[in-house]
């Protein structure tokens, strides 16, 4: 891959004094946690997702950005082979890269960076010690891949480090998917990694192993705003509702007679719905795999739109996206607190909100079951929109953000 190295003015651009504080802040924490050490400094932002909610899994294909939400770390190299990684807000991680079978699975970060390590080796890749103080503006547990920044962090670091920038974008979400599946036992796909890593806005294709290219895009260019909201409730401990989805989409898959839904057609689904209900006895996996060929249909109409310049037809797209995320996917809310619906109420007062501006969408953002939502406004509109929903939320919650161009990256002082 193609090692880019931003400055901080190229990277935060009108951020970028207050970039350097946090970039000061790191190097200070790194000193009094390690020492005195020549130090490198990297980035990986969080991302967000235009439009292809659950579809990476079955093989595909979405609409994705990086966001101007990082989490950032000092670091150095060591000879000792151990990682060792002080986060703020989190328990120290520790990990020996010689010895990795003696790191519990299923534990935190430190399962996460073991996984890593483990996948590295397993690519071809090198890799070694090192230590790493990190601090993260990226929304934990929120629909925003918190995790996958984390993970595209180390894997820049290791790239960095020991491989001379030989991995490849598509290895290091490989390598982040990998830790998830293997050590997590988490069934999640590519795209937030692949986000997380690649930088601006990508198509993604994962119908054929991971393809992606590089869209030129912003809300900017419509000048609209995008907002994320946390609801306030996250998804940390819904893993078995998350997993439901893809593993609901196999098995429709596997009656059709295929591993998974890009091998099979929505017609021959169609056309074999009466007996499917049958085998199945599970309505709710007939409706995702239907959510997944006709959200399918919408990313492919979507990177018409933005290639044509249509933002209306892209909005309209983003917002039958969702109402498919609500009604067919059905991860707005976990089905077993139906009492808890705090993704249903932001949607619903946004959308009261968005009755008053000419334009505007908004909808589930991320795996779903709680966390957040995307809103896109006006420019005109933000300071309203901020006002009315912070009564709800709170002002601390509600994130308005940008596209960010650069991805997983080491930073230049």
């Amino acid at each position: 891959m193609n090692v880019t190295k931003p400055d901080i003015e190229a990277l935060y651009g009108k951020e970028s004094e207050r970039a350097r504080k946090r970039y000061a802040h790191l190097q200070e924490k790194f000193t009094e946690e390690f020492g005195e050490a020549e130090l490198r400094y990297f980035s990986a932002p969080g991302r967000t997702e235009i439009i292809g909610n659950h579809t990476d899994h079955n093989g595909g294909q979405i609409l994705a950005g990086s966001i101007t939400l990082d989490t950032i770390c000092a670091a150095a190299p060591t000879d000792d082979g151990i990682i060792t990684i002080v986060s703020e807000g989190y328990r120290p991680v520790s990990v020996d890269t010689k010895a990795l079978s003696e790191t519990p699975k299923e534990d935190g970060s430190k399962s996460l960076v073991a996984g890593m390590a483990e996948a590295a080796e397993n690519f071809g890749y090198k890799v070694g010690g090192f230590r790493a103080y990190v601090t993260s503006e990226v929304i934990a547990s929120a629909g925003v891949s918190s995790s996958a920044s984390f993970e595209m962090l180390v894997c820049t670091v290791l790239n960095a480090f020991y491989n001379e920038g030989k991995m490849s974008i598509a290895d290091y979400a490989r390598m982040g998917q990998y830790a998830e599946n293997h050590w997590w036992n988490k069934s999640s796909g590519l795209m937030d990694q692949m986000a997380c890593a690649a930088g601006g806005v990508i198509f993604l294709d994962f119908s054929e192993g991971v393809r992606y290219e590089t869209i030129d895009f912003s809300f900017d260019d419509y000048d609209m705003d995008l907002f994320i909201l946390n609801t306030g409730k996250g998804h940390a401990d819904l893993t078995e509702e998350y997993s439901s989805i893809p593993h609901e989409m196999y098995a429709v898959a596997e009656k059709l007679g295929e591993s998974r839904l890009a091998d099979v057609s929505e017609l021959v689904l169609l056309t074999t719905l009466g007996g499917m209900r049958e085998k199945l006895g599970n309505d709710r996996a007939l409706l995702r795999a239907l959510h997944f060929f006709e959200e399918n249909k919408r990313v492919n109409e979507a990177r018409e739109a933005v290639a044509a310049g249509n933002s209306d037809k892209l909005l309209q797209l983003m917002g039958e996206s969702g109402k498919s995320s609500y009604e067919w996917l059905q991860n707005a809310y976990c089905t077993e607190d139906t009492k808890e619906q705090s993704i249903p109420l932001a949607l619903c007062l946004t959308e009261l909100f968005l009755k008053r501006c000419a334009r505007g969408t908004c909808r589930i953002h991320g795996g779903g079951f709680a966390g957040v939502i995307m809103a896109i406004l006006p420019k005109e509109e933000r300071e309203d929109y901020t006002a009315f929903m912070s009564q709800f939320f709170g002002k601390e919650n509600i994130y308005r953000m940008g596209l960010r161009r650069y991805g997983a990256v080491e930073v230049s002082l």
